[in-house]
């Protein structure tokens, strides 16, 4: 990210990068972060966990209906005279509620985030946009690492070579996703079938 202006940007992060050094990085590119707080933190998800979150005010409520389920996010925010993550000014609470109206299950996720932005300086309905954003992002790359390429059964654990693998599978999704297929199983196995596919795919067969 060096090469890139942050100035004024607003970065979102899963709990992998809520690490201090990543948070300085930021900072001292001029961008604020809103980065997920999960127990590999504890003492940091500990503190923000506990916090008085039934007795603040709701910041923002959606209800949404789509493919044969219903959600509803409920976003709550407090801030912090002082908390030790890089100029930390404000806690989150989200809250999904997801009904799948062909099996009548019932899910309830509370997930916790810390952000620079300082209260005020945007509104709740802002931070739920671009936490939804990041979560499309998850599901429509990490989803698809998890579950098609199944990344977590992985035997590569020495040196650089996660991240190598890593990336040729972004690009093996994002190929696919250019060349208009929304499923991603399925264009693997349609790539394949046919060794000159995978080429004409890249633009280096025609």
């Amino acid at each position: 990210m060096d090469t890139i202006d942050l100035t004024d940007s607003v970065i979102t992060a899963d709990a992998l990068h809520t690490q201090h050094a990543h948070g300085t990085y930021l900072r001292t590119r001029g961008a604020h972060y809103i980065a997920q707080v999960k127990a590999n933190h504890p003492g940091l998800f500990d503190r923000v966990r506990r916090l008085p979150w039934q007795e603040i005010t709701l910041d923002h409520y959606e209800r949404t209906r789509a493919h044969h389920r219903k959600e509803i996010r409920r976003l709550k925010t407090a801030s912090f005279a002082h908390i030790d993550y890089p100029d930390a000014r404000q806690a989150l609470q989200v809250v999904r509620w997801r009904k799948d109206f062909t099996s009548g299950k019932l899910t309830i996720e509370r997930v916790y985030l810390i952000t620079s932005l300082p209260p005020g300086a945007v509104s709740g309905a802002q931070l739920a946009a671009w936490i939804r954003g990041h979560w499309k992002i998850e599901n429509l790359l990490h989803h698809v690492r998890d579950r098609t390429f199944r990344e977590d059964d992985s035997k590569i654990h020495i040196g650089r070579l996660p991240r190598v693998m890593a990336g040729l599978r972004n690009l093996a999704i994002g190929i696919h996703r250019q060349d208009g297929h929304t499923n991603i199983a399925a264009a693997l196995r349609h790539a394949a079938r046919d060794c000159h596919r995978p080429l004409t795919a890249l633009g280096l067969a025609g």
